[in-house]
């Protein structure tokens, strides 16, 4: 797996993520930081000219540093569950989201909203490395992910699991203030463009919209799972939610 970009790689470091770091004909103080990290950890340093840099980072802004990672491990539903014990799991479920800035910018997202983890589609679903990971500032190297073959099975197993599966739409009744966030929860996130798909839409035990006031009828992904996650953030900080949990689907 390959990353670049100053922080992604720090962050990578910091949790002895790192195989081997690319290090091009920059001089930069946070480079010599990641540098002396890298020393300490017996991490292996290549020297290599501007071209090469270039040619490792695939064309992406790459600061002059690229990192070679061990794939990551790839968790189950149950241990991304069991990961939150004892709070109440809270999870995010990508269907089908292909824009690796989207993608890099929820992981970010979820690691700063105290998330407990993604699901995400071995198909039709961004790439972790390059592009996702620097949009995800580093949180691509401490963020638990399940990569599901088939997200509307993968719901099901969250519900046999009892976490309450809350999709995002945009034509839904109820908003996403209406829901109880400290009880387990996931929150299912389509694509930009075409939302849940059908399948996945009908599994979901409620769905939800976030009101808008403007001339735009919705925004962007990963804004959305903004606002949905820190909304669960405040209640849990809180310790109380609206004490609503609808009825779950048969």
């Amino acid at each position: 797996m390959i990353i670049y970009g100053i922080n992604p790689v720090l962050e990578a470091l910091r949790q002895r993520r790192v195989r081997r770091l690319h290090v091009g004909p920059r001089n930069d103080r946070r480079v010599d930081e990641a540098l002396a990290m890298a020393r300490e950890r017996g991490v292996a340093i290549d020297r290599v000219n501007a071209d090469m840099i270039d040619r490792l980072a695939r064309g992406g802004v790459h600061q002059g540093i690229v990192a070679e990672l061990d794939d990551p491990r790839d968790h189950s539903l149950r241990e991304l569950v069991e990961s939150a014990a004892p709070a109440a799991p809270l999870l995010v479920v990508l269907d089908g989201i292909e824009d690796p800035h989207n993608v890099g910018a929820i992981l970010r997202t979820v690691d700063a909203a105290g998330a407990h983890g993604v699901v995400r589609q071995a198909r039709h679903s961004a790439a972790l490395d390059g592009i996702a990971a620097k949009a995800s500032a580093g949180a691509v190297a401490l963020v638990r992910i399940a990569t599901e073959v088939n997200i509307a099975r993968a719901i099901e197993e969250l519900k046999a699991l009892d976490v309450w599966t809350i999709g995002l739409a945009g034509d839904a009744s109820d908003t996403y203030d209406e829901i109880d966030f400290t009880l387990p929860t996931a929150i299912i996130l389509g694509a930009e463009g075409t939302g849940l798909r059908r399948l996945v839409r009908d599994r979901c035990d409620r769905l939800v919209s976030i009101p808008m006031h403007g001339g735009v009828g919705s925004l962007n992904v990963s804004v959305a799972a903004g606002v949905v996650l820190f909304e669960a953030a405040r209640q849990r900080e809180k310790g109380r939610g609206t004490g609503e949990k609808g009825k779950r689907k048969d």
